[in-house]
């Protein structure tokens, strides 16, 4: 089967080439290990990549560490910190999921430390940047991402069709500012970039 890149989407030759090693891997461990559906292997890049790589203009300019939240085959958090070269945080309770991110990240040489924990018994540095996809619901995930946030900090979640029911649902217990982008890899889905994220509602 032939798995193709539609391009460098806008990065380094460099940070491309260690996208490719990253996708080798990807495509490998998925053999044993479900990291990603396997009808979605041959369109590996521009579905998981390019759509990974869509949230970094929405990241905060010079943000010094980051968190990525039931991090899974690495989508979107150790891409990120590929094409960012910034040290990310992935939080994966699976085991063997985090075996593949501890090999990713030391196969591309990137910054990224892996917890293999649930996400509530984590207890990383908090970080001014926080990203998840495909996780939870937007009221769950605040109630996740909140406690390991910087005071000011930004989340930044893809999220699918269903994104407005999820903020009507979240504005009962939560104050943001929000910020929603069409994904440019697919018109249906949207990507939200919160921010100034207060709890106005009593805790679930």
């Amino acid at each position: 089967m032939k798995h193709t890149s539609s391009g460098r989407a806008g990065v380094s030759r460099e940070t491309h080439d260690r996208l490719r090693s990253y996708v080798a891997l990807l495509l490998e461990w998925n053999r044993t290990i479900n990291l990603i559906s396997r009808k979605d292997e041959p369109e590996v890049w521009t579905r998981h990549i390019e759509d990974s790589l869509a949230l970094l203009p929405l990241l905060p300019p010079d943000f010094s560490h980051a968190i990525d939240l039931g991090s899974g085959g690495g989508l979107p958090g150790l891409v990120l910190c590929i094409a960012s070269g910034r040290p990310f945080t992935l939080i994966e309770s699976d085991q063997r999921k985090a075996a593949f991110l501890r090999e990713a990240a030391r196969a591309t040489q990137t910054p990224a430390t892996v917890l293999a924990l649930r996400i509530e018994a984590a207890r990383p540095p908090p970080a001014p940047l926080i990203t998840a996809r495909a996780l939870a619901p937007l009221p769950a995930l605040l109630d996740l991402a909140t406690p390991l946030l910087t005071p000011g900090g930004v989340c930044v979640f893809p999220k699918g069709r269903n994104v407005q029911d999820e903020l009507t649902q979240a504005a009962r217990q939560w104050h943001m500012r929000i910020q929603q982008t069409v994904s440019p890899t697919d018109p249906s889905a949207t990507i939200l970039r919160l921010s100034e994220i207060r709890r106005v509602g009593p805790q679930p």
